[in-house]
């Protein structure tokens, strides 16, 4: 197909964004790349745009596992999981039959012979992969091969690898494009009714019957965070137009469309023979053709994708990828590349660090690849990935949500509408568990808002801190953005009805005069059914101390019960210690578990519990200790935190080693994926990259958002060596500011404000 030639007035626009991207892509910090060494040591990333994604691979060129937003799968007696969409990203070529036989690129095991030359760039700034090597096949033919790969930031429906080959031979090649279907994940658990013991069990004798190799570094989660399925309805291709389309549902669930056009080289020798395929895994337009040695041959695959309430059916969804393939690969890729740096005009920039710098900048990359705007769906713990099954924690609301309000408060809202789109199936939680108000589930579909906690962690349920964690987030929307219709239509309602729940939830003590909360299980896990988990109860009383606020500011009579109960709320204080306990002095601390203690977490920024500098002082000291006798391979969300408590303290030094200490493990070479501990490969763990730029955002610069502003409600700090840190973009209540830390020429450090 002949594109028209620009006009000259889109051509130098055109080239002024290559130009700007050229000059970012010079910023080291926003470039993640993997060598020659990772072609056995390879930690999968993902390309995202918060509507879908795709798995990267090390070839570039593999079809691999895609998800949808909420896209769930809801299988007979397991819980809900996200369905793998076919996988759309990948393109194999092969360099033609021989005598020896025909070699595709993707059955040629991975070795630097095979794929000399090779580098693999993460572009962060620019939101691609791209992929280069020598390939050389078994019959010795070598092709310099260059994969380019994005979804776009831009246009929410549409993504494209682009494939450039440059063979080092005369003779016939052959190209394939295929929407890869996917077998059902065998064995499927029912995960819905299995006890702990029979879900170790059946894990366990899993395990020992996989005898082929393990695929990357992930496998051992794999046995329970497998990805659902998607059935395909109806699907069809056209070799004359060069495209594919298909109509798919998963199981139980939702529809979804999927569509690819193929763009061919142009002035190609003679004609291609294309061909449309079709088999059990996979509809496919095969490519042959006659090429020379030297010579370059560009292909482009066009994607588009679709889901119920997102778009059309197949045939809608296909004319969205021939309209991307007449527009063309440059503009399809100048568009999301002015996409993506427009959303990094609101950044975290470190003089002085380089890599705390990186680190940040991958992590506020992976949580822009899973926002959405003007939607109520929330991020699931994991990205758009199978792992926590895609389900919405108290992450979403108490770890992400505050990380991008400040920097990105339009990417930040959808976690709270999804609050309050979810409220009914929230009330009926409550009524099963004899409560009033809203019960929000520990685990809930990102769909449907309904609980879909697996059986085996069924006593999770007592973890209620979540029901306070979601009041808070909301009411922080409201600080930041000062939305008085938003409080009373969206926010006001979710508020009320989570205070009362707490009302019907706490014990009046009457002889110490005061509330408790019973039966509860502490964020440090392993302690289950306890009495007067600190955080929990700390929460609750946040909880009721915003719903009143709220009251007020929407026009409503608060309940008198929320302030008395507030004003009485136990949380367990050890006198003669002067410091806070975990929970009920009644219950001994002396469990091995993932983070030792719990009472960092009091210092949570949205949290913040007032207390004296000797009490913070006292607190801090304990979680340390407690993490060195009590802890096991903790748990990041824990350590992220240790960062934001000693600059509270006012320890800049302190706070410095804890930001490099979760760079050690944590972080997953070569793109930088955090994981749950610095021991698993539970990864894609975005809770954690959030309290890392939190630890920045509120933690270094000491901001907290109140009721009379955004206030320093701590001095602000920075690690030695560090000269600044600016907060760039920061929005608050309809205005935007530069926000710097720096360190004057006194050696003191100061926070300074530049309205933009």
């Amino acid at each position: 197909m002949i594109r028209p030639r620009p006009s000259s007035l889109h051509a130098l626009s055109l080239g002024l964004l290559l130009f700007a991207a050229n000059a970012a892509a010079s910023d080291s910090s926003f470039v993640l790349e993997a060598g020659p060494q990772n072609l056995d040591n390879y930690f999968p990333s993902y390309l995202a745009n918060g509507w879908f994604s795709t798995m990267t691979s090390p070839r570039g060129t593999e079809s691999n596992l895609a998800y949808m937003v909420a896209f769930m799968d809801y299988a007979k007696d397991d819980i809900a999981r996200p369905a793998a969409i076919p996988g759309w990203s990948g393109v194999d070529y092969s360099t033609g039959k021989s005598s020896a036989g025909q070699f595709w690129l993707n059955r040629t095991l991975l070795s630097q012979n095979a794929f000399a030359d090779y580098r693999q760039t993460l572009d962060m700034h620019d939101g691609t992969l791209t992929t280069s090597y020598r390939y050389t096949d078994d019959s010795k033919k070598s092709t310099r091969v260059e994969v380019t790969t994005l979804v776009s930031q831009a246009d929410n429906h549409l993504a494209a690898t682009r494939i450039a080959i440059t063979p080092e031979f005369d003779g016939q090649v052959e190209l394939s494009f295929p929407l890869q279907l996917w077998a059902p994940h065998q064995p499927r658990f029912p995960i819905g009714k299995m006890s702990g013991d029979e879900m170790l069990a059946a894990v366990a004798a899993h395990n020992m019957s996989v005898t082929e190799p393990v695929n990357y570094r992930t496998a051992d989660r794999a046995p329970v965070w497998y990805h659902g399925d998607t059935h395909l309805l109806d699907g069809g291709g056209d070799a004359h137009s060069q495209t594919l389309w298909l109509d798919g549902q998963a199981e139980q669930g939702l529809h979804m469309a999927e569509a690819a056009a193929v763009e061919l080289p142009k002035g190609l020798p003679r004609a291609a023979q294309v061909q449309f395929v079709r088999d059990t895994y996979q509809l496919a337009l095969d490519v042959k053709l006659d090429v020379r040695k030297g010579q370059t041959y560009t292909f482009t695959k066009y994607v588009a994708m679709s889901r119920e309430s997102w778009g059309g059916d197949a045939k809608a969804t296909a004319a969205l990828a021939a309209q991307a393939r007449a527009s063309g690969f440059d503009q399809l890729l100048a568009r999301h590349q002015a996409a993506w740096h427009e959303l990094w005009k609101s950044d975290i920039v470190i003089d002085g660090d380089p890599e705390v710098q990186r680190a940040v900048h991958s992590d506020l990359y992976y949580l822009l690849s899973n926002a959405t705007v003007g939607t109520a769906w929330p991020m699931g713990a994991c990205a758009l990935t199978p792992n926590y099954a895609g389900h919405a924690f108290w992450d979403s609301d108490s770890w992400v949500f505050p990380a991008l309000l400040l920097l990105h408060p339009e990417r930040a809202k959808p976690i709270v509408m999804f609050r309050h789109r979810t409220m009914q199936p929230a009330r009926e939680r409550a009524a099963q568990y004899g409560t009033r108000g809203t019960m929000y589930p520990w685990e809930a579909d990102p769909e449907t808002g309904v609980d879909h906690t697996p059986h085996y962690a069924y006593d999770v349920y007592r973890e209620i801190h979540v029901n306070a964690d979601v009041a808070i987030a909301q009411w922080q929307y409201y600080l930041a953005s000062g939305d008085q219709a938003w409080l009373k239509q969206n926010g006001w309602p979710v508020i009320k009805e989570v205070a009362d729940f707490w009302v019907s939830r706490v014990n009046y003590d009457q002889a110490h005069n005061r509330y408790e909360i019973l039966h509860v299980t502490s964020p440090d896990e392993a302690y289950d059914d306890v009495p007067n988990d600190s955080f929990t109860n700390a929460a609750a009383r946040k909880a009721l101390d915003i719903a009143t606020a709220a009251a007020r500011q929407v026009g409503e009579q608060p309940d008198p019960k929320w302030a008395e109960i507030s004003a009485k709320m136990y949380v367990p204080f050890d006198e003669k210690e002067q410091r806070h306990l975990d929970f009920d002095a009644s219950v001994p601390h002396d469990k091995i578990t993932w983070m030792g203690s719990s009472l960092v977490w009091l210092m949570y920024p949205n949290l913040d519990l007032p207390m004296s500098d000797a009490v913070r002082k006292n607190d801090f000291a304990f979680q340390l200790q407690e993490l060195k006798v009590h802890g096991n391979d903790p748990n990041e969300m824990m350590m992220v935190m240790l960062a934001s408590a000693a600059a509270e303290l006012g320890d800049g030094k302190t706070a410095g080693e804890w930001l490099h200490r979760n760079l050690i493990g944590f972080l997953k070479p070569p793109y930088n994926v955090r994981s749950e501990t610095a021991s698993n490969n539970a990864g894609y763990i975005l809770s954690t990259s959030a309290g890392f730029v939190q630890s920045l955002v509120y933690g270094l610069s000491g901001l907290r958002l109140e009721g009379d502003g955004l206030k320093e409600a701590y001095a602000p700090v920075l690690p030695p060596g560090w000269n600044a840190m600016t907060l760039k973009r920061v929005s608050y209540r309809g205005k935007q500011y530069d926000i710097t830390v720096a360190r004057g020429a006194d050696g003191k450090v100061q926070l300074t404000r530049k309205a933009l």
